[in-house]
């Protein structure tokens, strides 16, 4: 089992910048491969983000150059850096993991953090 709870959240304006946080525990976190979905009201969860356990990252072409994602394996978290955001980023935005090292559906979620974006 995975728990991930995130936190970092919060409104913003146009332009502004967010960092949210992703603190797992449950297994070996440096053995994780991590990832960021987001949900906007009204749409379907939509990948943003993801890192394996080697430090691979890929992006939403939607995000790409905006948003970093990276991991502090010493304290068992992954981070979404997200700069220069607008209003279409405005969702409540969910840490997974799919248990294992390389990418897969994911299997863990945790329980997602409003981010709000102001015009």
């Amino acid at each position: 089992q995975v728990q991930l709870v995130e936190s970092g959240g919060g409104l913003v304006q146009a332009g502004g910048s967010l960092r949210l946080s992703c603190a797992a525990s449950g297994k070996i976190f440096r053995t994780l491969a991590m990832g960021w979905y987001r949900q906007a009201p009204g749409k379907q969860r939509e990948f943003v983000a993801r890192i394996t356990s080697g430090g691979s990252t890929n992006y939403a072409d939607s995000v790409k150059g905006r948003f970093t994602i990276s991991r502090d394996n010493a304290k068992n978290t992954v981070y979404l850096q997200m700069n220069s955001l607008n209003a279409e980023d405005t969702a409540v935005y969910y840490c997974a993991t799919p248990g294992t090292g390389y990418w897969g559906p994911p299997g863990y979620w945790g329980q997602g953090t409003q981010v709000t974006v102001s015009s």
